[in-house]
C-alpha cells in the first residue's frame, strides 16, 4: 500500500508492507505530521478509542461516530463533557462514514482482519482516521508544537492481515513482546455494591460474607469512598474509617485475601484540601486549572511537572503500599496526567512518563489501571480496564445516551471487552469490569447477567463481582463457581456472518457458542 506523507511541508512516498518507519533529521517545531493512503471501505472497521472508557465498537462504512459536538455548548461546559475523551484533541466530524481512533485500528472482511497500528507512541499518539466516501485513510502524529533538533520519528507503523489473533500476535512481536501467562485475578470490588457510601462497618460485614465463596489469595478491593475528598489520599475519612486503612488492609489479610485500594492519583476535586491549599500544583490552561470532568465537586488535573505535587502523589502511593500494606492499587482517572503535551514532550510521552512514575512508586504491588490511554500503559500496568463502567441496567438512563462516549453502559462495556480482548496477555491482563448475580439494586435481567458473566470469564484476566457474596443463595453460589470455572477455558473467539455475531468457545471438548444481542457491536 502506498503511503504519502508530509512533515511541515516536506513530502515523500513510502511503500507500506509490514513495518514502515518514516524519520530523519529535523530542526524546528512540528506543525504537521500526516500520511494518507487509499483503501476501499471494508465490511466493518474498528478504531481504538482514546482511553479505557471510550466506546470502541465495530463500525459499518455508512454509520456515524458521535462525540459531543452535537450537544449544546452550555451543557458541555457545565458538565465538562468534552474533557473525558478526545474532544480537545481531535476535531471529529458528525458526518456519516468518518471515523477516527488512537494507536490502532482494523478493517475486517468476514474473519479476515487487516490491522493498522503504531509501533511507538513516544513522538505523539498516532491518530488513524478514515473517510469512507473518499476511500482514504489519514494518519496524524499528535506532535504539534513539539520542538525537535535531531532525528524525528514521524511515523513507526505496522500492518498485518489474518485472523484477529494472528494480527495482534504479529503486532506485539514487532514491538518485541510475546504473550505471557498472566495470573487470573478473582475477588470483590466495593464500587457497584455501595458506590461511595462505604464505611468500616459495612466493609467488614461484606468481607465476612466473602469467606464462604472466595479462595485464599483472591482480591478484596475497597473502591472510591474511603477518602474524605478526591485528592486527599494521606488519610482515610475519620468518620467512615476511624481505624484507618492500615487496619483495614490487615483485617483483609487476616481473612486470607489480598487487599486492594482505589485511588485517582493525578486528579483532585474542588472541595479537597489539596485543591484548596495548593492551587499551584495544578495544570494551568489559559490561566485556569484544567478541569477533567464533573464527577464529585468537579475535578482537576495535577501538573506532573510540579515537583511538590508529584512528591505528594509519590508519598500517597508509597504509604498505601509500604505502610498500609495494600497488595494492589486500582489507579483511576489516569488520563488527567497528560491532557496536553509541551514543546519538549508530546501528550503520549507525558502519559507514558506518568505510568512509569506509578510503576516505580508501586514497587511490587500490582497496578490495575483505569481511565487511561491504553498504549502508554502497555507493559506498565499489571491489569487494565478495557471498557467503560458497567451500569446497573443494560444501557444506563435514556437521557445519558446523548452524553460523552465514555459514559457508563453494560452493553457498551461488553463490546469493548470483546474488541480489546486481543490485548490480554500481551499489553497487560484485561479487566472487563465486574459481574453481577444479585437481584436487589439491579435492573439487569437474568439473561443479561448470564451474558455479562460469560463474556467476563471468556475474554479477560480479571473476574470480580460487586455483589455481597454473603447474601448469595445456594443457587447463586453454584452459578458463581460455574462462571469462575469458565475463566480457565481458552479465550472465546468472535464469529461473524449470519444475522448475529457469536462468541464461540470450547468446553470439555465440545464447541459452544453465545449468540450476542444485536446492540452489542463487535
Amino acid at each position: 500500500m502506498k503511503l504519502d506523507w508530509t512533515v511541515n511541508g516536506m513530502k515523500g512516498t513510502a511503500e507500506w508492507i509490514g513495518e514502515v518507519h518514516i524519520h530523519g533529521p529535523f530542526d524546528g517545531t512540528v506543525r504537521e505530521a500526516r500520511a494518507t493512503a487509499k483503501i476501499d471501505p471494508p465490511e466493518a472497521m474498528y478504531f481504538n478509542g482514546y482511553q479505557s472508557w471510550t466506546y470502541s465498537p465495530e463500525w459499518r462504512p455508512a454509520q456515524r461516530m458521535n462525540g459531543v459536538r452535537h450537544l449544546p455548548k452550555k451543557l458541555i461546559d457545565i458538565f465538562a463533557l468534552d474533557r473525558y475523551g478526545d474532544a480537545h484533541i481531535v476535531d471529529s466530524s458528525l458526518m456519516r462514514g468518518r471515523f477516527h481512533g488512537f494507536s490502532w485500528c482494523w478493517f475486517r472482511k468476514g474473519e479476515t482482519y487487516r490491522l493498522f497500528a503504531s509501533l511507538d507512541e513516544t513522538n505523539g499518539y498516532t491518530i488513524f482516521a478514515y473517510d469512507a466516501l473518499r476511500r482514504e485513510m489519514t494518519i496524524t502524529r499528535d506532535a504539534e508544537g513539539l520542538k525537535v533538533s535531531g532525528d524525528f520519528r514521524a511515523f513507526d507503523l505496522f500492518t498485518a492481515e489474518g485472523s484477529l489473533e494472528e494480527v495482534f500476535a504479529a503486532w506485539f512481536r514487532a514491538m518485541g513482546t510475546e504473550k505471557r501467562d498472566i495470573p487470573k485475578l478473582y475477588g470483590y470490588s466495593s464500587w457497584y455494591h455501595r458506590y461511595q457510601d462505604i464505611n468500616e462497618s459495612c466493609i467488614l460485614e461484606t468481607l465476612d460474607g466473602c469467606r464462604g465463596i472466595f479462595e485464599t489469595g483472591d482480591l478484596f478491593q475497597i473502591d472510591d469512598g474511603w477518602e474524605a475528598y478526591i485528592g486527599d489520599w494521606l488519610e482515610a475519612s475519620p468518620e467512615k474509617f476511624p481505624g484507618g486503612m492500615k487496619r483495614m488492609a490487615g483485617i483483609i489479610h487476616g481473612a486470607g485475601f489480598r487487599a486492594g485500594l482505589w485511588m485517582a492519583p493525578f486528579v483532585a476535586e474542588e472541595k479537597s484540601y489539596v485543591f484548596q491549599e495548593h492551587p499551584d500544583w495544578f495544570y494551568m490552561k489559559d490561566g485556569k486549572p484544567w478541569k477533567c470532568g464533573s464527577n464529585w465537586s468537579g475535578f482537576y488535573a495535577l501538573d506532573i511537572d510540579n515537583e511538590e505535587a508529584m512528591a505528594y502523589v509519590e508519598k500517597s502511593i508509597r504509604q498505601a503500599v509500604e505502610d498500609w500494606g495494600f497488595d494492589l492499587l486500582k489507579l483511576d482517572f489516569l488520563y488527567g496526567a497528560a491532557c496536553f503535551g509541551s514543546e519538549t514532550e508530546t501528550r503520549a510521552a507525558r502519559m507514558r512518563r506518568a505510568m512509569e512514575m506509578l510503576r516505580s512508586w508501586c514497587g511490587n504491588a500490582l497496578i490495575l489501571g483505569c481511565g487511561v490511554p491504553l498504549m502508554p500503559a502497555f507493559g506498565l500496568a499489571d491489569y487494565c480496564r478495557i471498557g467503560c463502567d458497567v451500569s446497573l441496567d443494560w444501557d444506563d438512563k435514556l437521557y445519558m445516551h446523548i452524553a460523552h462516549p465514555e459514559r457508563v453502559s453494560t452493553r457498551r462495556s461488553m463490546a469493548d471487552t470483546m474488541n480489546r480482548m486481543p490485548l490480554d496477555g500481551y499489553a497487560f491482563g484485561c479487566d472487563p469490569d465486574v459481574l453481577f448475580l444479585r437481584t436487589e439494586n439491579l435492573k439487569l435481567s437474568e439473561k443479561q447477567k448470564d451474558l455479562l458473566a460469560k463474556v467476563d470469564a471468556l475474554c479477560g484476566s480479571v473476574f470480580l463481582t460487586s455483589d455481597d457474596p454473603g447474601s448469595y443463595t445456594d443457587e447463586q453460589k453454584k452459578r458463581y463457581r460455574e462462571y469462575r470455572g469458565m475463566t480457565k477455558l481458552p479465550h472465546g473467539k468472535l464469529l461473524h456472518g449470519g444475522l448475529r455475531t457469536k462468541l464461540v468457545y470450547e468446553e470439555g471438548g465440545i464447541d459452544k457458542q453465545i449468540v450476542l444481542p444485536r446492540d452489542v457491536r463487535v
